[in-house]
């Protein structure tokens, strides 16, 4: 393009935000519940990590003087029946219980696509078999089974990290398997068979991005089912050893016993577990809203539904009788 003295212009297109600035904009735009239950999890993973500075007190600290003091410019949440400070009982607790939930649901998610897909994709007698098994899994009650296996393997971090991740993933396998069913039947799966391509090739490109919506559902929904069933499994003496400030432990030893003498020992270990639970299921709801591939194109396009209503709205507005 040139101007009226011939010096030729060029026209800079404006620059395109990042798909990951795009992202968190509809975030906050479209989500706002799922952004602030985001933010709530930021801070508990930052309460996590830096919970030997934050700590008032180590939380093993015993001050017998001061023993079940209320809520005082000393003691910001009171003492235990061991003088303890509770504060930073809690503050390590939400590292253990941030810990047991992540790992044991990662793990629910690994045993959930290789147990799952794998029977899903295969199909035959193998998924005959396998859902069988996860049929007679699924048939026991739940807390009873974990608390015999507990009984068994015994107290600590890693037993119960290992029985709730696969335990977790064994029941989430059942979702995995419908969704790689469903792609089976896909246009584009049929497609990609038929013209030779490789099997890892259609897994990696076909099958694993459009499970991603079931795998993020299993692991926001799975991730506060890990921490209330280790609360309850610590609740009920067969979780993490009493040495260990859990959230649930918390509730079982010092809030069961002293709640009518001491009821912030019962009411701040529950409303953390209730929060941190709310925040991670709608924040989970909101990653599978955004994330979903099924979606693009729709709202799950970035920017692409807003766009959409804007013009609609425009040609309404220039030409009402169309």
């Amino acid at each position: 393009m040139s101007d009226a003295t011939g010096i030729r212009s060029v026209e800079i297109a404006p620059k395109r935000r990042s798909r990951l600035a795009d992202f968190f904009n509809r975030l906050v735009r479209e989500k706002p519940l799922g952004t602030i239950s985001g933010i709530i999890i930021l801070i508990l993973i930052l309460v996590s990590i830096f919970a030997d500075a934050l700590a008032p007190y180590p939380y093993s600290e015993v001050h017998m003087l001061d023993r079940m003091q209320g809520p005082s410019a000393q003691y910001l949440l009171g003492t235990d029946q061991l003088g303890r400070d509770f504060l930073s009982r809690l503050i390590y607790g939400a590292r253990i219980s941030l810990l047991v939930g992540l790992s044991a649901t990662t793990l629910n998610v690994v045993v959930a696509v290789l147990l799952g897909g794998t029977s899903g994709f295969l199909g035959g007698k193998l998924d005959l078999a396998v859902q069988r098994f996860v049929d007679a899994w699924m048939a026991f009650p739940g807390l009873l089974l974990l608390l015999t296996v507990m009984s068994i393997v015994g107290q600590g971090l890693l037993q119960i990290i290992l029985i709730l991740g696969i335990a977790g993933g064994i029941g989430g396998s059942r979702v995995v398997r419908g969704a790689v069913i469903g792609i089976k039947e896909s246009d584009y799966f049929l497609a990609a068979r038929a013209v030779g391509t490789p099997t890892t090739q259609i897994l990696l490109r076909h099958v694993l991005p459009n499970i991603m919506a079931p795998l993020i559902i299993i692991f926001s929904i799975n991730i506060g089912g890990v921490i209330i069933t280790e609360a309850s499994l610590s609740f009920l003496g067969f979780g993490l050893p009493a040495s260990v400030p859990s959230w649930g432990g918390l509730l079982s030893r010092e809030g069961r016993n002293f709640m009518e003498i001491a009821p912030w020992l019962a009411i701040w270990p529950g409303v953390f577990l209730t929060i941190v639970v709310y925040s991670l299921n709608m924040f989970g709801d909101a990653m599978r809203d955004l994330l979903d591939p099924r979606l693009r194109g729709g709202q799950g396009r970035y920017g692409t539904a807003v766009v959409k209503r804007k013009r609609g709205f425009l040609s309404r507005l220039l030409n009402p009788f169309a």
